[in-house]
């Protein structure tokens, strides 16, 4: 039976920077919320359900969320030999308990883990990324994406980007329920300006603190995957075959997989820009592969 440690090398800089934004989150999330309270008191009820319910089934069900919107479905052993004998190798390496396993229809070439705990991940990849890869390349892949079951970072992300969620749709409320059409009630006036701004600039704010978080978080997973493997010349070949790939895919099949950046392996478009960079979920690809040849010098020095 796995531990509860995994073999993964323990990343102190992802644990600091995990904790620092969900306290940072969690703070703009009291101040949302005592926002609302003070501003519609008499619907606090309301405000709390809604938050309350959100956040439950945004945690509760984000794998599922997340891999029906990717056109993802559970495949067996039998269904997927190739593919459940990676993943077994990979978890032996880790000692993590075996996630389930995924494939999405799709000629673009990625992977994704999700899911709230070790014990309910769901790992996941395209038909395209198969076709692409070697089976080294394919383990280094799922390294990756197990090292983000294995730091609880998938679990972190959905609660980090739940406050973006609420801030707006606390923000349709305010504008669809037509709060300040009564301009004699200076309290429900001000909340009309007051809603609005506050969720634009919560949601910013922790929009950027989120990207900040998953950025690091991908530097980690890749390191934590070349280190597991001791082949981190396998994953950086994979990188580069994705990313290079990427170019060959409809554009339109890259926009419907664009909204779940965050979780893919690598993302449908890169940034090119440094304030695009800013708002990129992942790192670029020459930072990653600079980092795994880092690696790379380090192992051949042992």
């Amino acid at each position: 039976m796995p531990g509860s440690r995994s073999r993964y090398v323990p990343d102190r800089g992802l644990t600091t920077r995990m904790v620092t934004t969900m306290f940072l989150i969690g703070l703009l999330y009291v101040v949302c919320v005592g926002v609302l309270l003070a501003l519609l008191r008499n619907a606090w009820p309301v405000v709390l359900v809604i938050a309350g319910g959100l956040f439950v089934a945004q945690f509760w069900f984000s794998d599922r969320i997340v891999a029906a919107g990717m056109g993802a479905h559970e495949v067996t052993p039998r269904q997927a030999p190739e593919l459940h004998g990676a993943v077994d190798r990979v978890c032996a390496l880790a000692d993590l308990p075996k996630p389930r396993v995924a494939l999405a229809d799709s000629d673009m070439p990625n992977a994704f883990a999700t899911g709230r705990s070790r014990d309910a991940a769901l790992v996941c990849v395209t038909t395209g990324l198969l076709r692409r890869l070697e089976p080294e390349e394919l383990e280094g892949v799922l390294a990756h994406e197990m090292a983000h079951v294995a730091h609880r970072d998938v679990a972190v992300m959905t609660i980090a980007s739940f406050l973006g969620v609420l801030a707006g749709i606390m923000s349709r409320v305010a504008l669809y329920s037509g709060l300040g059409r009564n301009s004699r009630d200076t309290t429900t006036a001000i909340a009309a300006v007051v809603i609005p701004l506050a969720s634009a600039v919560i949601y910013m704010i922790s929009f950027l603190l989120t990207r900040l978080l998953s950025r690091y978080r991908e530097l980690s997973a890749d390191r934590s995957a070349a280190l597991l493997t001791g082949r981190p010349s396998a994953l950086a070949s994979a990188l580069t075959k994705v990313t290079g790939q990427m170019a060959r895919i409809p554009t339109k099949d890259l926009r419907k997989a664009e909204p779940f950046n965050a979780f893919w392996f690598a993302p449908a478009f890169s940034s090119e820009g440094s304030l695009s960079r800013l708002f990129s979920s992942h790192p670029t690809l020459e930072q990653r592969l600079d980092r795994l040849g880092r690696i790379s010098a380090q192992l051949g020095r042992v």
